[in-house]
């Protein structure tokens, strides 16, 4: 039912301190971000190597739902997100199992959510979105819709760089023996 962990976000108060930090130490590229009036915060996503994401949250004014968190905290781990294939199916299942959520909603073909407590999983919030993680990421860090892999040349073999079902690419090196042994793999799988 859950397919990965899509993210990881943090909240924190001095967010241009925090993105000038995961940006210059662990190379993490900007990707998509919006403003919430209603929640009263906003949020950046980030891609980090090949397959990681993280996201940055900051309160934008008093009475933000971020407040108490960072009053009690300062900065921290607000919550991970996993994706599902189906919410809905997600959703009776917990209703099966008799654990509480709140939060559902369907926002949109390309994002519906809900949220397990953190009393109800052992200290941390979790956010069970389905979603096409492509939608938030840069087109740095990912193909165009029509492409699935790319090979890059390099000084003793190639890098071998497929489309993640994740989202965003996965790159494998290849020795010269390891591109000729695919090779001859992928002709007598044909």
């Amino acid at each position: 039912m859950i397919s990965r962990i899509d993210h990881v976000s943090i909240a924190v108060k001095d967010f241009e301190k925090a993105r000038e930090f995961f940006m210059e130490i662990l190379g993490a590229i900007p990707c998509t971000n919006a403003e919430d009036d209603n929640l009263k915060y906003y949020w950046e996503m980030f891609s980090v190597g090949d397959l990681s994401r993280m996201e940055l949250l900051k309160a934008t004014e008093e009475g933000s739902f971020l407040d108490s968190f960072l009053e009690s905290r300062t900065n921290g781990a607000h919550h991970i997100t996993v994706d599902t294939p189906d919410i809905n199916q997600f959703r009776e299942m917990l209703e099966e199992k008799g654990v509480p959520y709140f939060g559902f909603r369907e926002a949109s073909d390309n994002w519906k959510e809900l949220f397990i407590h953190p009393r109800d999983a052992f200290g941390i919030l979790i956010q069970v979105a389905e979603l096409n993680s492509d939608d938030w990421l840069s087109d740095a860090v990912k193909f165009p819709p029509d492409q699935r892999w790319e090979i890059e040349k390099t000084a003793d073999g190639a890098n071998l760089v497929l489309a993640h079902p994740g989202g965003g690419k996965a790159r494998f090196p290849f020795s010269r023996e390891e591109i000729q042994n695919l090779i001859n793999d992928l002709e007598m799988a044909m």
